[in-house]
Formats: structure tokens, C-alpha cells, sequence
């Protein structure tokens, strides 16, 4: 069922329903999410089952801005945490921090630490707020999509997902369109676990501290979103510079004529082709305009039925970073 976000007795019927332990298609700024009450290891575990997700696989845990939700959560913040809370909360910053003893286990994969994050979306604040009024701490809520499938931005995407029974709050198409930043905080030093759109530079002067790759580090926690298989839509996915998709293109020529389209191209370049069965939609040219239209494109391919996505891959820098892990990781599957 399909509610207005910006209905305030929609709101309230979202949170309703959360506190009674069901599910809700919930908008934020990155992604819309599969929320459910993060405290009950029942309503959890109905995402997980609602996903096809592995139980061990950690959830983000989405808190309101009020800063209650963290205590409850973590048992120990480090300074270094606090002055990314400062600087990026609300935002699109996930922070791993040491979880509290009895709380929130589920949605944490088993694991002593825990991700939290306070989102920036109007409607997700309204409902975590609305929340934590009927004594509901915070909302895990991973994509609302299949396992490792592409990620929701827009209401209409999580109802394909899921069908109509799911209710889920319209809150319009995601702002960000990528996933947050994933920080460990639960080292003593910061550690980055996923890119998203707060980039490397900004991490590290909100902080004051040099920020560490995963791979630098042994034991790193799980966390959402870091499999090497993950966002893939159904067309299976190559990364290619643009001279390689042009030679690809001319060697294509017009032998797929007749035929139903089978290859899209997804490009900062301008391409040609010489066959009618190929789709060309350009690249945005700067990062955040791709980030916010990344998975609305690939499931707009999916949509037209091509068998093969065609993609440039994106510049080596750290405005693109978060494109460019998403997708890499979308071409493995």
C-alpha cells in the first residue's frame, strides 16, 4: 500500500505499524529502505526474510536526530565518531560502533558493533521521530530490494520489489541515489568500509585523523553493502573505457539488426552505433548527478528488456568513488 510521506496521519500509520513489528518501504536521501523496528529480533528477521538476505549480514540501524538512538545502541563513542556525528549528521554517513551488550543483536549480524546512521529525508526523520514516541529506539533498514539486487530510489521501485501488500511512504525520488558512507569507529582510528557521497578529504578534516582502507586492516567488522557481488541488476554488467565501447560498438556493426535490443550503453562519452538494437542514454558528467540516477538508469535497462549493459567506467577520482564501487560490484554478479 502506497502512502504520501508528507501526510502526517500517514506517518503516524507508519509508525504504527512499525511498533507492532511489521515492515515499511521508508525514504531517505540515499536509498529507500526496508524499515523495521531494530530493538525486536522478530521484526528483523523479517527483512531478512523478506530479502532473501543471510542473517549474518548486518543491517544499518536509522536513528532520529535527537542523539537518543545512539546510547541505546552503542556503548562507547569515540571522539574522533562524535566529530563525524557533528559534521555529517543528519547525512549519508554510516558510523560502526562498539554495539551495547542486549541490544539490537539481529540486526547487527551477531557481531559486537553496530551501524548507525540519522538521515537526512524529512519523511524518515517524521517517522523516526513518530517512532521513538511509541518507545521504538531506532529502524533497521537496508535497501528495499532483493539481495544483492539494485537498489530502490523511488516508491514505485520497492513496490516492484515487493507488490502491493508492503506498505511503503512516498517520499519522491531519493536525493543522493547511492548508499552512505560506511566508517568503523570501533578501532581508534577511522577506517573506510564503503564510498558513498561524502568523500575520503572530508572524512578525514571533519575528524582530524587519516582515513584507512578495509583492506589495510585485519578483522574488519561486516557491514551492509560490501559484498564483491552486490547491486547487480538483471542484464549482466561490463565496465569499459569509452575507446573500448566505441570499438565494441563498431565491431557489432549491424549484425544485431532484426533482432530485439539487447545492449544499452551508459556513457560520459558520445558513442556511436550503427544498429538500431542498441539503446545509447548519456552519463551525467559530474559524480552526485550519476550517483542520483545510477540505479534508477540500471533498472530502467532492466526495464526494456537488454540482455547486456555496456558502461564507461567511471574517472579514478574521489568525487567518483562511490559510482565507481557501485559499480564494480554490480559487474561481478
Amino acid at each position: 500500500m502506497l502512502l504520501d510521506g508528507l501526510d502526517p496521519a500517514a506517518i503516524r500509520q507508519a509508525a504504527q505499524a512499525l511498533a507492532a513489528g511489521e515492515l515499511l518501504g521508508l525514504p531517505t536521501e540515499t536509498v529507500y529502505g526496508l524499515a523495521a523496528d531494530a530493538s525486536s529480533d522478530a521484526a528483523v528477521a523479517k527483512i531478512f526474510t523478506a530479502k532473501g538476505r543471510p542473517s549474518d549480514h548486518p543491517l544499518i540501524v536509522h536513528i532520529a536526530p535527537n542523539g537518543n538512538g545512539v546510547p541505546h545502541f552503542a556503548s562507547d563513542v569515540p571522539a574522533f565518531a562524535q566529530a563525524l556525528m557533528t559534521a555529517f549528521w543528519p547525512g549519508p554517513l554510516t558510523l560502526i560502533l562498539p554495539r551495547r551488550p542486549g541490544v539490537g543483536a539481529a540486526a547487527a549480524g551477531g557481531q559486537d558493533s553496530i551501524g548507525l546512521r540519522c538521515p537526512a529525508h524529512p519523511v524518515a526523520q517524521a517517522v523516526l521521530q513518530a517512532c521513538a514516541a511509541l518507545g521504538v529506539a531506532g529502524l533497521a533498514a537496508p535497501s528495499a530490494n532483493q539481495f544483492g539486487r539494485v537498489s530502490p530510489t523511488t516508491a514505485a521501485h520497492v513496490q516492484s520489489e515487493f507488490g502491493e501488500d508492503l506498505l511503503v511512504l512516498d517520499g519522491g525520488p531519493c536525493t543522493m541515489g547511492i548508499e552512505s558512507t560506511i566508517v568503523d569507529c570501533t578501532r581508534g582510528e577511522p577506517v573506510l568500509l564503503r564510498p558513498g557521497s561524502i568523500g575520503r578529504d572530508q572524512i578525514e578534516a571533519a575528524c582530524g585523523q587519516p582515513l584507512r582502507d578495509k583492506d589495510d586492516v585485519a578483522n574488519a567488522p561486516r557491514a551492509s553493502g560490501t559484498l564483491e557481488a552486490h547491486y547487480a541488476p538483471t542484464a549482466k554488467v561490463r565496465l569499459m573505457t569509452a575507446a573500448a565501447l566505441q570499438t565494441a560498438l563498431d565491431l557489432l556493426g549491424t549484425g544485431l539488426d532484426g533482432q530485439a535490443v539487447t545492449i544499452a550503453v551508459y556513457a560520459r562519452q558520445t558513442l556511436r552505433s550503427r544498429s538500431a538494437q542498441v539503446i545509447c542514454r548519456p552519463m551525467p558528467q559530474d559524480a552526485a548527478t550519476a550517483a542520483q540516477e545510477l540505479f534508477a538508469a540500471l533498472r530502467d535497462f532492466d526495464t526494456q528488456g537488454v540482455r547486456l549493459i555496456w558502461i564507461e567506467t567511471p574517472p579514478d577520482t574521489p568525487a567518483w568513488e562511490g559510482v565507481r564501487d557501485r559499480l564494480q560490484r554490480a559487474s561481478v554478479a
